[in-house]
């Protein structure tokens, strides 16, 4: 299993301000002879039928001193979970959770932009000094 994101706990703190109930955390994954760990898994109910949503989020804090070897790791390991998920619960929606720092500084980026949109990526960005969402990009 791998080691904890330096922003785990602030982005973990913020779904639990969001109403979230965290599930998994990590969030274990077994596909074809692979075990993955998504950094949560998270659920909420919503509405009167109380038809429960279900979230994994993968949480990346961007840094090292190569953005573009940070976001070329983060995509692969995004595309692999998100692979395993649409086969194993496919009603569980994954997100890539990023700093606002980061996400202004890189994801406004004309190139990730378009990487973003091409793979069909779903972010959270979040403050971790205040462990609030700002944001959630679909």
């Amino acid at each position: 299993m791998a080691a904890k994101d330096i922003f785990h706990d602030a982005v973990k703190n913020a779904l639990i301000k969001e109403n979230w109930v965290i599930t998994d955390d990590p969030l274990y994954l077994e596909f074809g002879g692979v075990d993955l760990y998504v950094d949560l898994g998270a659920e909420k109910l919503v509405g009167a039928e109380k038809d429960g949503k279900k979230i994994a989020v993968e949480i990346k804090s961007f840094i090292r001193r190569s953005l573009i070897s940070e976001f070329h790791a983060a995509l692969g390991q995004f595309i692999n979970y998100r692979t395993v998920l649409r086969r194993i619960e496919p009603e569980r929606v994954l997100y890539l959770a990023v700093s606002e720092d980061t996400y202004e500084a890189f994801f406004t980026l004309v190139f990730t932009q378009v990487a973003v949109e091409e793979n069909h990526i779903k972010l959270i960005v979040y403050n971790p000094g205040n462990e609030v969402i700002l944001e959630w990009k679909n």
